[in-house]
């Protein structure tokens, strides 16, 4: 074995009753290797993590691993003592009292008190105490099941910067597609039970992907060709009666089985699956809500949550709320949907203002019934969709369940099946507008994929609270900062924008503790000779790097790239990544600074 191999799997078979996760899986882990661990639900990846973590048994195969390996393991599925301290429960993993300060640093890092009864916490700080439980022991190998899980920003960029300083050898299960780009290495791919690896790491993943699908697309094709062949040729011969010839014709009937099923697999492999979001009823109102120097505060409560904050929602805005938690964005929520109430100043809502709200806790969804009764709860095995009516079978298709499971409890289901049957009953019908709190929490790529694709097609209003960078740049066209304290701030695009505004220093001024502390915009008679002159100049920008784009993918479709230059194909799909991301924040920037001109234009108008 080689110095830095650590880990091996060699021809294993692991199955669970009749169903088959793995026949024939091979696998390496060496010393360095930062994997990002991905496939659809259900393809074997918690499986996979068991095997390493020495918890699943196999079925057959060889397994071979470092002598005195350590394996730590982060899962979605932890016990803690509720009747301890958050630094008494760190304090039992410990080898040693000097190693204490290693509490501090990870409370410090992600928010949490050490000296908080643990009982007393809500599930995500409960979350961040086993992350660290997990980050703070020596091990060669760290499993990571959906770490970014109820973090903040902050926390992620933190843990990001962590991981890759610890020396350690990680397989990482996540849904956040920037963190997994920030610091992997290696992608082990589990598609339709084989494992694909790609050496360069998740953020070439897309091309990659891309790549050997199209190339099994072509495989396809040209057996398809040689079966149809085949088969015209056995059944001409077989008139003769000829022994020969009804063995040929029994070989291309198994050959067109094959390739059918093979087929039938490619396609669901490729699936986008597009449902359409119903639009809210027309209405001619932009006006949605407006808080005005509102203070908002808990029953019974003293501490304002919310102080002094002036914004304002119109018909159609996409935003997405950040900050660090306790800083008021439930709260704004809640105030949104008349869960709570203004202390001070004023809150307008629009009349008959309704939104359909999904709650990262679930509290929708009753453990005890099927996937069936919450789709449906009033009986039948018809549900309204976008004012049609749509099988309760056909609908769960949509979501990637398996309709013989539609009888299932919602206990049988895992955290992402959960999340998907709760977007399901919150999207099949969208209200005056949608609330999404933490909706990737649990869901895989496929999923996420799917779930951006809808929310683009949404035209009503659209809040979400999210710490996932990605999804957020593709869904939402504001930010509403929650800075701590209780005040608020709004910035024009996504997560990018929002970090080019800070950088900048063009966004929406702070007042100062005179003032209030009410956040307002800063007054400007007319576009800076800085900004004006990057709004004349970002379209032929934007041209330059449109035909760069157009070249380099012209070069991918060369399919024999990536085996007979496997340098260039890596160097190719990185440069178009790059382009791409230097394309989209052009464009936003462009979009942006009209914006600017026109507010400004009439503002000095009235």
């Amino acid at each position: 074995m080689p110095s830095d191999l650590i880990f091996s799997l060699r021809d294993v078979d692991v199955r669970f009753g009749k169903k088959e996760i793995f026949n024939g899986l091979n696998l390496n882990i060496h010393r360095g290797d930062l994997v990002a661990l991905v496939g659809k639900n259900g393809v074997g990846k918690t499986t996979l993590m068991k095997i390493v973590m020495g918890t699943q048994e196999l079925d057959n195969g060889e397994l071979w691993n470092f002598p005195s390996l350590k394996v730590s393991y982060f899962t979605q599925h932890f016990e803690l003592d509720v009747s301890k301290s958050v630094e008494e429960e760190m304090s039992a993993i410990l080898k040693n009292e000097d190693e204490k300060y290693k509490i501090d640093i990870y409370c410090d890092n992600l928010n949490l008190d050490k000296h908080a009864n643990i009982k007393n916490l809500s599930g995500g700080q409960k979350r961040r105490i086993a992350l660290a439980k997990c980050l703070i022991p020596e091990s060669d190998i760290m499993l990571l099941d959906e770490p970014t899980n109820h973090l903040d920003l902050e926390c992620i960029q933190w843990l990001e910067q962590h991981l890759k300083g610890l020396n350690r050898v990680m397989l990482c299960v996540s849904h956040d597609r920037t963190f997994l780009s920030n610091f992997t290495n290696k992608v082990f791919w589990l598609d339709r039970g084989d494992l694909r690896i790609s050496p360069s790491g998740f953020k070439n993943f897309d091309a990659w992907s891309e790549e050997l699908l199209d190339q099994e697309a072509r495989e396809l094709k040209n057996r398809k060709q040689f079966v149809n062949l085949e088969v015209e040729w056995a059944q001409r011969g077989v008139k003769a009666r000829v022994k020969r010839n009804v063995k040929r014709l029994e070989r291309a009937r198994q050959l067109k089985e094959q390739l059918e099923k093979d087929e039938s697999s490619y396609r669901l492999a490729i699936k986008s699956v597009k449902p359409m979001l119903v639009k809210p009823a027309s209405d001619n109102s932009k006006f949605i809500a407006e808080f005005i120097k509102a203070s908002v505060s808990y029953p019974n409560s003293k501490n304002k949550i919310l102080k002094d904050i002036s914004v304002k929602i119109t018909k159609g805005d996409r935003i997405g709320l950040l900050g660090k938690n306790g800083t008021g964005k439930s709260t704004f929520l809640k105030t949104l949907i008349g869960e709570l109430k203004e202390i001070s100043g004023s809150i307008k809502l629009k009349k008959n203002l309704e939104f359909s709200y999904f709650d990262q806790l679930r509290n929708d969804l009753n453990s005890n019934k099927s996937l069936k009764e919450i789709l449906v709860p009033n009986g039948g095995d018809y549900l309204s969709v976008q004012g049609k009516e749509r099988h309760v079978c056909s609908y769960l298709k949509d979501f990637q369940f398996d309709p013989k499971r539609v009888n299932d409890t919602i206990l049988s289901l895992s955290g992402g099946q959960q999340n998907r049957l709760l977007l399901s009953k919150v999207l099949a019908n969208p209200k005056t507008g949608l609330i999404l709190d933490e909706p990737t929490n649990d869901l895989d790529l496929e999923t996420m994929d799917l779930l951006t694709e809808m929310l683009s097609s949404y035209k009503g209003t659209l809040l979400i609270v999210s710490h996932d960078r990605d999804f957020l740049d593709q869904t939402v066209n504001k930010i509403l900062s929650f800075d701590g304290d209780g005040k608020i701030s709004m910035f024009l695009g996504g997560y990018s924008d929002f970090l080019n505004h800070q950088s900048d220093k063009f966004h929406i001024n702070k007042s100062s503790k005179k003032k209030e502390n009410i956040t307002k915009i800063k007054k400007i008679e007319k576009l800076s000779f800085k900004f004006k002159f990057e709004l004349e100049n970002i379209p032929q920008e934007i041209k330059i790097i449109q035909e760069e784009t157009s070249s380099l993918k012209n070069e991918l479709k060369d399919s024999n790239l990536y085996i007979s230059n496997n340098n260039r194909f890596e160097e190719v799909t990185e440069k178009l990544s790059t382009l791409e991301k230097e394309l989209e924040n052009k464009e936003n920037r462009w979009l942006e600074l009209l914006e600017m001109e026109e507010a400004i234009n009439k503002e000095n108008e009235q």
